[in-house]
């Protein structure tokens, strides 16, 4: 479903090449895995779930930066080789329909509103949390372990 409502926001390409430079560099924070499941590792800059055998990288990010109240990293992962960054921003992307929730985020960077999309389509949810003038931003994060998936902006 295409909307003009909302923009899907990926991670940006120069988190997912400082994440790579990173691991060759050693850092300890960052590891390389080999995903061994087809639903368990997406990277957060194609927004697409990794196929069995392909190497992540999984590395800590901060969504909502230190100094906040609901300031928090969490573990994300991201192709060890370079992939294209998500680009119908537009458009919800297919492979995380289900095993979402979202998160609504004032100017403050301040948690106001969450809804867990089940049984209803994604494009619902978020164009009622942007229908809040309070919204300046929402997150769309895994729903069972709470890692940040990718950002939603007003279009």
């Amino acid at each position: 479903m295409k909307t003009s409502q909302f923009t899907i926001v990926a991670l940006p390409t120069e988190v997912a090449e400082a994440a790579r430079r990173a691991l060759d560099a050693g850092a300890s924070d960052h590891a390389l895995i080999a995903a061994d499941s087809a639903n368990g590792f997406p990277c957060r800059h194609c927004l697409r779930w990794a196929k069995t055998g392909e190497h992540m990288i999984l590395f800590p990010f901060a969504s909502i930066p230190p100094g906040r109240p609901y300031a928090e990293s969490g573990p994300i992962f991201v192709h060890a080789e370079p992939c294209e960054r998500y680009a119908a921003d537009d458009t919800y992307p297919i492979e995380f329909r289900k095993g979402r929730v979202f998160r609504a985020y004032d100017s403050q960077q301040n948690m106001i509103d969450a809804e867990l999309v089940s049984g209803r389509e994604p494009e619902e949810i978020i164009v009622r949390l942007l229908g809040n003038p309070e919204t300046a931003f929402l997150q769309a994060r895994s729903a069972d372990r709470g890692c940040f998936t990718f950002g939603i902006e007003r279009a």
